[in-house]
């Protein structure tokens, strides 16, 4: 027989043959929208290291949740900014506090909007770490109450999904307890079973004003040259009561996301942070790269490793791209 036999590049001679053989497909409804919202009114102040995202007031929140709705998109997951911090981040497990508060005018105005929420301390302490400071450390056990009340709150408020972030040991578990018993058993827990010290969180703490205030995270959040660790995370986080499981990043950890895509059947969310969302953003107002196919791109690779959904700023103009 004539050479080659075998010619793969026939299924890519136009877009209706790549098209019908696509092996990953992207749609709107595999994204959810990190939004933050910030106490007062009228205010929708865009985060200048992350061009098109927005710190908002609710009432802005709501009118972006409208459209999120209106393209199609998975849902939102949303980050609480306080006017008031303390040691105690009370302003976390405030019935009436800010994250509560938009979850509340969320669910009125766009019931069937899907809403997670971050369940954390670092946007709501004055210091900015993830759990109570005892001794100059954080405090792991001590950190627990405050994060299973949080999300009770958030139960509470409306949210359909909670989703831990923190990294403390044993938080699933504390978090699981506390719903089932305050009438929430149903409420799913999303873990960031998986979530890495990375450096490419930078833009993030702009935007949810949570920086460190002394030291960094590398006590609690995973070493990035750590895999099998990442399983064992995992591992534990599901005997506790968890019902997706994060890994997060996305771009830089694909590696994780596909064995844990190999080793559970659970839903697996990846999330695409801000870095590598600011990273395509600053080389494409460069002219160093196409916008939209770098977008796209990157969002497939992170689906084809295994993500059921991905947490990422581009849910919008990817949402567009794609209808």
């Amino acid at each position: 027989m004539p050479f080659p036999v075998d010619r793969p590049r026939r299924l890519r001679a136009t877009e209706s043959l790549r098209r019908l053989v696509r092996e990953t497909r992207l749609a709107p409804e595999n994204f959810i929208l990190p939004l933050f919202v910030v106490e007062g009114e009228g205010i929708r102040k865009e985060i200048s290291s992350m061009p098109g995202n927005h710190q908002m007031s609710v009432d802005h929140l709501v009118r972006e949740c409208e459209e999120v709705r209106s393209l199609g998109i998975g849902g939102i997951i949303l980050f609480g900014i306080p006017k008031h911090k303390d040691e105690q981040a009370s302003e976390a497990y405030n019935p009436a506090g800010i994250t509560q508060e938009a979850v509340r005018a969320i669910k009125s105005a766009v019931p069937d909007l899907l809403v997670i929420t971050d369940v954390c301390n670092c946007e709501y302490t004055s210091h900015g770490h993830c759990g109570k400071i005892v001794n100059g450390e954080v405090d792991n056990d001590a950190t627990l109450e405050w994060l299973a009340a949080a999300a009770v709150t958030h139960a509470q408020a409306g949210a359909d999904i909670v989703a831990p972030s923190d990294m403390m040991d044993g938080r699933v578990a504390a978090i699981r307890a506390a719903l089932d018993q305050a009438g929430f058993a149903h409420t799913p827990i999303l873990s960031y079973a998986a979530k890495y010290a990375s450096a490419f969180y930078g833009p993030f703490r702009e935007a949810a004003e949570s920086a460190p205030q002394f030291g960094d995270r590398r006590g609690y959040q995973m070493d990035p040259a750590n895999a099998r660790e990442a399983l064992r995370e995992m591992d534990l986080d599901l005997d506790e009561g968890a019902d997706m499981l994060m890994v997060k990043p996305a771009g830089p950890y694909l590696d994780i996301l596909r064995m844990a895509r190999d080793r559970y059947d659970v839903p697996l969310a990846a999330y695409q942070v801000s870095g590598e969302f600011s990273m395509i953003m600053a080389a494409a107002r460069n002219g160093w790269i196409d916008l939209d196919r770098a977008m796209i791109e990157s969002l497939t690779s992170i689906r084809r490793a295994g993500a059921d959904f991905i947490l990422t700023y581009f849910a919008k103009p990817a949402a567009k791209l794609l209808g």
